[in-house]
């Protein structure tokens, strides 16, 4: 059974994916409301094809007839007429009217039943599963699938290794376009809101710039309660709480047990220590200088997996712990 004659037999869309053509639809439509001076009502069609009409007010219904767009071409095709022996549901607030489709448009059905339309009400029309559903009100949301030219952005990523003060750009960013799924709001005719919900299918390439977190200590200053401030060769300086003699050690993920995750749920990276919290406390600033003057950090107490005065430094490559080793260390307690 053919639910209507002016569109071909199909799946049902989800009611969150929307053609662009839809959309364009509808841009026409409300460009046309806003130039009639009121809202005109409004389909939003769902079931095998996601099409738009415009109706006027039911005082213009009766003099002259309304047609489909075509998604594919954007033209006006036949009119939308339904199947006799379809069960049609209206609803419009609170109240719900069951009726059958007698080979006629819903223009004429909602005529037939004497339904009259407010300047600024809208119809929404869902017909799919062999019956049609007719939702009158002020007030509809849709999804409207939109491909937008969106610019590149710059992720900048901590590197430990790059020398002192320098930063280089690891890929070019490039713009490109995304199909942007936002949920649109009318009301009264009139779009209120548009919110983003969904990004795919992008070709933006975004731009990484990595930059060096490398410090130099060049003196420390340290006080009789064990705080101080540690000089950087740089000129900054930064103020610690606590100096603590410990061993470090290094480890990366996939090797010697680690997995990926660290204690606190975030994902390992450079600038992640491990850490006995009973000795230094999760979430501590730390900045490490092993014997030999190698400066790690600052970095986070993220992990665990160590006792007592040993700090286990995340490296990048198994490789990189190997030739780490063992090493004493002071261990500064970041304020």
């Amino acid at each position: 059974m053919k639910l209507f004659h002016s569109l071909k037999k199909g799946t049902r869309a989800p009611r969150h994916s929307r053609t662009a053509a839809l959309v364009a639809a509808l841009a026409m439509i409300l460009t046309s409301t806003a130039s009639m001076g009121h809202a005109a009502a409004l389909y939003i069609l769902n079931g095998s094809q996601d099409s738009v009409i415009m109706l006027g007010t039911m005082s213009h219904v009766t003099e002259r007839r309304f047609s489909m767009i075509d998604l594919s071409t954007g033209e006006k095709t036949r009119d939308l007429t339904l199947s006799a022996g379809l069960p049609v549901t209206v609803r419009r607030d609170s109240s719900t009217i069951v009726t059958t489709s007698r080979q006629e448009s819903v223009v004429a059905l909602l005529g037939r039943l004497e339904v009259q339309l407010s300047p600024l009400e809208m119809v929404t029309v869902d017909l799919s599963d062999k019956q049609v559903e007719i939702t009158i009100g002020e007030e509809i949301v849709y999804y409207d699938h939109v491909t937008e030219t969106v610019p590149y952005e710059t992720e900048r990523v901590p590197n430990p290794a790059l020398p002192v003060g320098t930063e280089i750009v690891k890929q070019v960013g490039q713009d490109g376009v995304s199909t942007r799924v936002y949920e649109v709001v009318l009301s009264h005719g009139e779009e209120i809101s548009r919110q983003l919900v969904e990004e795919s299918d992008t070709t933006v390439v975004n731009e990484i710039v990595e930059y060096s977190t490398k410090v130099e200590v060049a003196s420390v200053e340290m006080h009789e309660d064990g705080s101080g401030t540690l000089h950087l060769t740089s000129g900054d300086a930064l103020t610690f709480s606590d100096a603590k003699a410990m061993t470090a050690t290094a480890y990366t993920a996939g090797h010697g047990g680690a997995g990926y995750i660290t204690a606190l749920g975030t994902d390992l990276h450079v600038g992640v220590v491990a850490v006995d919290k009973k000795v230094i406390p999760l979430r501590s600033k730390v900045l490490v200088v092993t014997k030999g003057g190698m400066v790690y950090g600052p970095a986070v107490a993220e992990d665990t997996g160590v006792r007592g005065d040993v700090i286990d430094l995340y490296m990048d490559s198994y490789e990189e712990c190997r030739s780490f080793g063992r090493r004493g260390c002071t261990v500064y307690i970041l304020e």
